[in-house]
């Protein structure tokens, strides 16, 4: 099962399953979850042979950082079996909003991961079970523009917010692109170019569950990727002359406009311009924004070309 073209998803598994055993938090697990995202970043996008081994290239030196040799016999469990583990977890809070999204992140990008590989092994979907259901009230964020994180959470949606009825993947994934496209400066901050990569992964996390054809979860986890998008739309009406309120423990005033990357994720420049280690993989943003983004872009057919663009300052900028 886990043979050379496939040992990342099985690496990338037992990070996210290391993380809380190892650290004490969910954070670790950023790293398994992006090791995932760039096997299936290479994989979807039809990457030139240059462009797939430097994003390998690149993977395989995170991994030598954060993968820890396993100690547990290794009893393999079935993708039916390791499912119903996770997704049994994940049910304790897809309707709410977690940490923003990394709850169903986590739990979506594992699924995939053991589709793909058809199966695991038991203790490590034990484990991811765990990091999963220890979201249980958790904040749903600790930067934002606007809002306390108090405040999100009693955020509720109406019909003045005009957001559209979503009923599956490809209408979610227009959504998000549009959403994207609308803004008209984007902040390097935790707050918001941060949360807007945020919007795109944990879309694109609700996406993979439809696609495996858990439609419930799709549908009751969109509520907490709405919250989000109306927190972000917020930051598009900013007037400069007023002061602008964040809360965060990371961001400062005054917010500083993101870099605008010269090159993007599927060209060759843009990974001869990458330090992972120097950047400690943007915490494993360098694979899971691409990924993210990508899928959007992939699924919809006329997507705005303003979104592309916006990606450009999402990313690490190259």
């Amino acid at each position: 099962m886990r043979d050379n073209d496939t040992a990342i998803l099985g690496d990338g598994l037992s990070i996210l399953s290391q993380s809380r055993r190892q650290t004490g938090d969910i954070w670790q697990a950023h790293y398994g979850a992006a090791a995932i995202a760039g096997y299936f970043f290479i994989k979807a996008n039809h990457l030139t042979g240059k462009v797939e081994e430097a994003v390998a290239a690149e993977n395989r030196r995170m991994l030598g950082k954060y993968l820890q040799p396993g100690t547990v016999t290794e009893e393999s469990v079935s993708v039916e079996s390791a499912e119903s583990l996770i997704l049994a977890a994940l049910d304790d809070t897809i309707d709410g909003l977690h940490w923003v999204g990394h709850n169903v992140i986590y739990a979506a990008i594992s699924l995939a991961a053991l589709h793909e590989l058809g199966g695991g092994l038991c203790h490590e979907a034990t484990d991811i079970a765990e990091l999963v259901s220890s979201f249980v009230k958790t904040i749903p964020g600790r930067s934002w523009i606007g809002y306390s994180a108090a405040e999100v959470k009693r955020l509720t949606l109406d019909e003045l917010d005009g957001i559209p009825e979503i009923t599956d993947g490809d209408q979610l994934s227009a959504f998000i692109l549009n959403e994207l496209a609308s803004y008209s400066v984007i902040y390097r901050a935790e707050a918001h170019h941060d949360l807007m990569g945020h919007m795109l992964t944990f879309s694109h996390a609700l996406n993979i569950l439809y696609d495996l054809g858990h439609h419930a979860y799709f549908h009751r986890g969109l509520p907490g990727l709405l919250k989000i998008v109306k927190v972000l739309r917020t930051s598009n009406q900013l007037d400069p002359a007023e002061p602008i309120r964040i809360v965060s423990p990371v961001d400062r005033l005054p917010l500083v406009e993101a870099a605008r990357s010269s090159c993007l994720p599927h060209q060759s420049e843009y990974w001869a311009g990458i330090d992972g280690a120097a950047t400690d993989w943007d915490f494993g943003h360098l694979f899971k924004f691409p990924f993210s983004f990508y899928h959007h872009w992939n699924r919809v057919s006329g997507a705005p070309a303003k979104a592309m663009e916006n990606f450009r300052y999402i990313i690490h900028p190259v």
